[in-house]
């Protein structure tokens, strides 16, 4: 099928190198050619290869043939396709929460279009409109979950799977919230991995890390649900849900011990694609681009939502609850700056859109408690463009790399906490990091292969460079080679004596041998929200004098008080699993 397609596009060429395309080449009256053109752009995951079919001076067809959008975000191409060929037009809106994906689409189109020799003024637009989902004005279930990222799927299998009828709303256009755009991975003590592996480790511990890793301004309550819970939950994940995990884990700074689980393909897809599948397993009734606007309340309890679909006021009446799993605000520039006035424009996001913290200014127009508002977390190596997360760069969980300025020198510890490392950067020259490594770190870390999009968008764009040599990959970004061999050599050092001299590296220190050698230019972006509303262990709201909002629950990010001043990696996905369950169950029971 492959040889015949590349026959016949040859064939195509030969036939015509006027018309980029294969199909008839004669014009219609608005002098469109018809055939099928092929173009590209570029969206959140690197390049969107398109073929773009036109018939009779109409858009006919347009399929994606390529695409490393992420699940969901790439409904996006699905949605804007579809509106271009109705409407026969290249003028459509961007899809809510997609606009990188959206971006890259009309980018591949239009290059297409472009191919065919002709103006976009030629194409006539028409009357038409893209099937729309209808939805009633009201709607009841025993709980209604809003938010649909790890912590509100969770919490709405939990509630179905305890006899609840559930409705869960999403403002988004798809499910997954952060947990989509995450690596997905989650810190669980005492877990099978390290049991075959032999590291000692427990809840304690894990507490212990937890409470170190927040400063101690968590609340112990909390933490120890966290801590106690999650290792039942990742089995909870991986046997009932079906969560796929892979067969290493990864060694996250702050930690004491290696003990984050990592989903298939180092990534949260995995976990968002599992728990909605399971939802609508048992169940639960989904609303999309449906965003809550107002908790009501009768006689003290809260009894409904209000929310807005397409312009149109929907109410959702909940019987027994309301669970508030609406995510953090890490998007929403001007509450950071509210906080804290270091979270300005000038530093980028890792975060979903949909990250505009609704659920907490809901909350507290009820009364509720919101704590540690002020705490707010970058991570310290993201694409220094975009402000993405850089999966490439978990060579550095594994302790197979290290962090250097421009001046080639180290200036941390690469396990350190998240806030740490991200402090330490901004006070380099131009507030950047260099990530170092070996082939023989590429090839033990495999990044290139299970991030093989990202790795191949970074060195095309730059970002990260390949070499044989140290000066050469130094030379790339003007880093002193001379310095960086020192600092190469220093570590090596430390490795054949087990023993980090400048920053006590934790973990087993793992000397660089032979190139190629490679080196990524990262800087820290908004990450995570530590503050939000203040729960108690049963997930339930707590009001500004500490009593209990009735019908009102909350898991992840949205809450405050688990973990501290900051929170270490791998750890929010335990606590929207933990929580998320707790908040399912209770709400589900509740009278």
């Amino acid at each position: 099928m492959v040889k015949k397609r590349v026959l016949a596009l040859i064939l195509c060429a030969a036939m015509s190198m006027s018309v980029v395309g294969c199909g008839s080449t004669s014009s219609s009256d608005s002098g469109i050619p018809d055939g099928t053109y092929t173009g590209e752009g570029t969206g959140k995951g690197g390049k969107i290869v398109v073929e773009l079919t036109m018939k009779d001076s109409k858009i006919s067809d347009i399929k994606v043939v390529e695409h490393g959008e992420t699940p969901g975000y790439a409904d996006a191409l699905e949605k804007m396709s579809a509106e271009m060929i109705t409407k026969n037009t290249l003028e459509v809106d961007m899809v809510s929460g997609a606009t990188l994906s959206s971006t890259g689409i009309l980018e591949a189109v239009k290059d297409a279009f472009n191919k065919t020799g002709a103006s976009t003024d030629k194409l006539v637009a028409q009357e038409g409109e893209v099937s729309k989902e209808e939805r009633e004005a009201e709607y009841s279930a025993d709980v209604i979950v809003l938010g649909g990222g790890g912590a509100g799927l969770t919490a709405a299998i939990e509630a179905a799977q305890n006899g609840a009828s559930v409705i869960l709303v999403e403002k988004m256009p798809m499910v997954g919230g952060n947990t989509l755009i995450s690596g997905g991975e989650m810190a669980a003590p005492g877990n099978w991995l390290q049991e075959k592996e032999s590291i000692e480790d427990s809840k304690e511990q894990f507490y212990q890390d937890i409470l170190k890793g927040g400063d101690n301004e968590n609340d112990p309550e909390l933490v120890r649900v966290l801590a106690d819970n999650a290792t039942t939950d990742a089995e909870w994940l991986k046997n009932e849900i079906g969560v796929t995990f892979e067969d290493y884990m990864l060694f996250f700074g702050g930690h004491s011990v290696k003990r984050s689980l990592v989903p298939k393909d180092a990534s949260g897809v995995e976990l968002i694609q599992k728990l909605s599948a399971k939802a609508e397993e048992v169940g639960v009734i989904t609303h999309l681009n449906t965003a809550a606007t107002e908790l009501v309340q009768e006689d003290g309890k809260v009894v409904a939502v209000k929310a807005n679909f397409d312009g149109k006021e929907i109410t959702y009446k909940a019987s027994n609850g309301v669970i508030l799993a609406t995510g953090g605000f890490g998007s929403n520039l001007d509450m950071r700056i509210k906080y804290n006035e270091e979270m300005n424009e000038k530093i980028l996001s890792t975060n979903s859109v949909g990250s505009t913290g609704d659920g907490i200014t809901m909350a507290e127009k009820l009364g509720a408690q919101l704590v540690d508002m002020e705490y707010i977390q970058t991570y310290p190596t993201c694409d220094p463009e975009t402000g993405t997360l850089l999966y490439v760069g978990d060579v550095r969980l594994e302790g197979r790399s290290i962090l250097v300025n421009k001046e080639g020198k180290r200036f941390v510890e690469e396990l350190e906490r998240r806030d740490v490392i991200s402090k330490a950067t901004v006070a380099q020259t131009d507030s950047v990091s260099y990530m170092f490594w070996d082939e023989a770190s590429m090839e033990a870390s495999k990044v290139n292969v299970k991030h093989k999009k990202e790795y191949d968008n970074l060195i095309e764009r730059g970002i990260l460079v390949k070499a044989d040599t140290i000066e050469d990959a130094a030379a790339h970004f003007g880093i002193d080679a001379e310095e960086l061999k020192k600092t190469v050599a220093n570590y090596n050092e430390y490795a054949a004596n087990g023993k980090d001299l400048e920053f006590n590296k934790r973990g087993e220190l793992v000397a660089f041998t032979d190139g190629p050698y490679y080196i990524m230019k990262s800087r820290p972006a908004i990450h995570h929200t530590m503050g939000g509303i203040k729960i108690n262990t049963n997930a339930e709201v707590l009001n500004t004098a500490g009593e209990v909002i009735d019908g009102l629950y909350a898991a992840g990010e949205v809450t405050g008080d688990i973990h501290g001043t900051n929170r270490l990696g791998s750890d929010a996905i335990a606590d929207i699993t933990v929580f998320g369950r707790v908040a399912g169950r209770n709400a589900a029971k509740a009278e």
